[in-house]
């Protein structure tokens, strides 16, 4: 499959290689060279990609809105 590179240096993925990967919108996608020589395009692993993604839902669920108001207020 070839592809044409625009002036920008961006190419499209063949839809049979994105469907093959899994890549979709907002996907990331690394590149890197191989042994050979030639070039692999692999679906990027997001799940260390933020070091905040790692916390996200570890903290529980938190004061309701009565609670913080009865804080705030010093009721």
């Amino acid at each position: 499959m070839a592809t044409t590179v625009t002036s920008k240096g961006q190419v499209t993925i063949p839809k049979p290689v994105r469907e093959h990967l899994g890549i979709v919108p907002g996907s990331k996608v690394e590149f890197r060279c191989a042994a050979d020589g030639s070039i692999v395009i692999e679906k990027a692993d997001t799940s260390e990609s933020s070091r905040f993604a790692k916390l996200v839902g570890i903290v529980g669920p938190g004061l309701s809105t009565d609670e913080i108001m009865a804080i705030t207020r010093g009721d």
